[in-house]
């Protein structure tokens, strides 16, 4: 016979099996849901599960996904702790509507989630800030008012109903949506929503009402935000922040540069673990070799416009077409070893295509975002605008010191005398101070145009108007600078030309 202490432990131990259970059950039937229809939201969603991730949370975290999301980026969101749901789209039934919005009504589907009580659905480009639990605690249905008494749908507290949802579809058709998309339809079907009482989590209501009013703090739009350069609300207690930007997300490295809440994303985005090999930071795992790439051709094109430019007769210039070759085989020996993604667009839908990777566990996809960092974007950005501006202006110049050199064959410029004279002393001395006029002008311009983008930056202005006003004071002061510059270079370059009419033949000019 078993003794009566083993026969208590087994007991307890039953017991606290029980409660255990109880507990997973519980947390399993209250749930985080998102949405995502391509794979360049991804690293936005690996952002919000990150920040909800640090509130400390035990709820389910769920992403609804649509065929346009690319195996790779599921499992590397199931890597991040998301439950992956895949999802057929919903038709938008509205002819006029922007082109972004044509899947937007599959958000409808939260409403027939009836496997869980209760969700809080959270937009791709929302982060969590301070723990958001006491939103499960909200009445059926609660949402946020914006711009006077719009509903938004960025945020959002569903009770799921499969008779609920069926209704929805069933008046999908009937009920106009201001919007386009989904969120002017739900201001539609819940048309006296602006008259529900704001919801209050330390004083619930009995019983519980249908629909609620979330406050700001649940919802702070980073769009509001830009006008006053200030939160309308008490920045310690904000729980959600909302980037409702348009088209510019924080995922984009520039808009780190327009407003400071981009910042705390940004922040966010930087301390995500590394769920798959290289996605550690929020980043691609072929970012890095394109970037180096990025930052190689531009030296790669100067070099060549300088070879063509300096070492080069008119007809020893070498070929497009010989250079098109060695180009194509280039790729094609880099290609037998590892292929680079290719980035395209499908359609009318907006989802990137991705080729197909070999990655440890067989051929996946990798997602099309191409998640830098702000400052190597704006390193990328400079670096390219100034050289495309050197090669563009250098042609110029050269355009100038050729006509120079045919100006002169004209007039009769070319006796013996003048041949000697531009190769004494003093002809030395005029290329000489050419160069260092060139020099002087083209670090000047570099300095104006640098100090421009990082004038705010360095002064700490955070108001996005401020700032504008700087870049564009900013970028006066080097058109005026520019414009002297290339008036100044292109008689010198001209002047040169008339002084050297074999310019094919020299070794360089005023570039």
């Amino acid at each position: 016979m078993r003794s009566p202490a083993l026969l208590a432990a087994a007991l307890v131990a039953a017991v606290l099996l029980a409660a255990g259970a109880g507990v997973a059950a519980a947390a399993t039937e209250e749930a985080y849901v998102t949405l995502l229809y391509g794979d360049e939201f991804v690293l936005g969603v690996r952002v919000l599960g990150k920040s909800l991730r640090d509130t400390g949370t035990r709820r389910d975290m769920v992403v609804l996904v649509s065929d346009g999301v690319s195996e790779y980026s599921r499992k590397l969101l199931q890597a991040d702790g998301w439950i992956v749901n895949r999802i057929t789209l919903l038709a938008n039934p509205n002819q006029v509507r922007p082109k972004r919005f044509w899947g937007v009504y599959t958000k409808l589907k939260i409403f027939n989630m009836t496997n869980y009580k209760k969700v809080v659905y959270l937009d791709a480009d929302t982060i969590v800030v301070k723990s958001i639990e006491d939103l499960f605690k909200c009445g059926k249905f609660c949402g946020n008012l914006k711009h006077s008494e719009r509903m938004n749908s960025g945020v959002m507290v569903v009770e799921p109903s499969e008779t609920l949802f069926n209704d929805m579809i069933n008046k999908v058709g009937q009920l106009p949506s201001y919007t386009g998309g989904d969120q002017g339809f739900l201001n539609s079907y819940y048309s006296d929503f602006a008259n529900s009482r704001v919801y209050e989590p330390d004083s619930p209501l009995t019983p519980e009402p249908e629909t609620q009013r979330l406050s700001t703090l649940y919802n702070a739009d980073v769009g509001l935000y830009m006008l006053a350069n200030k939160w309308m609300v008490d920045e310690k207690e904000l729980r959600i922040i909302h980037y409702t930007l348009g088209p510019l997300k924080p995922w984009d490295w520039f808009t780190a540069w327009l407003v400071k809440p981009v910042e705390t994303w940004q922040d966010i985005r930087q301390k995500l673990e590394e769920s798959l090999p290289g996605t550690g930071g929020g980043r691609n795992p072929h970012d890095q070799l394109v970037v180096k790439i990025l930052f190689i051709l531009p030296f790669c094109l100067l070099l060549f416009g300088y070879y063509q430019s300096c070492f080069q007769t008119n007809k020893e210039l070498i070929s497009i077409r010989s250079l098109c070759a060695f180009a194509r085989r280039a790729r094609h020996k880099y290609k037998s070893e590892e292929s680079l993604p290719s980035y395209s667009v499908v359609g009318s839908s907006s989802v990137f295509g991705i080729s197909n990777q070999r990655l440890s566990n067989g051929h996946l996809k990798l997602p099309s975002y191409f998640g830098v960092m702000p400052w190597t974007g704006l390193l990328l950005m400079l670096e390219w605008t100034f050289v495309a501006f050197f090669l563009l202006f250098g042609s110029y110049l050269r355009f100038v010191y050729r006509w120079g050199s045919i100006s002169a064959n004209h007039v009769g410029f070319s006796n013996s005398d003048a041949s000697e004279n531009h190769m004494g002393p003093g002809h030395q001395r005029n290329m000489s101070d050419c160069d260092m006029d060139a020099t002087f002008y083209w670090i000047g311009m570099a300095t104006i145009a640098t100090i421009t983008v990082l004038l705010p930056t360095i002064l700490g202005i955070t108001a996005l108007f401020t700032k504008l006003g700087l870049m564009v004071a900013g970028g006066i002061v080097l058109a005026s600078f520019m414009t002297y510059a290339a008036e100044h270079l292109a008689i010198s370059a001209f002047n040169k030309g008339q002084k050297d009419r074999n310019a094919s033949r020299t070794r360089s000019f005023c570039f």
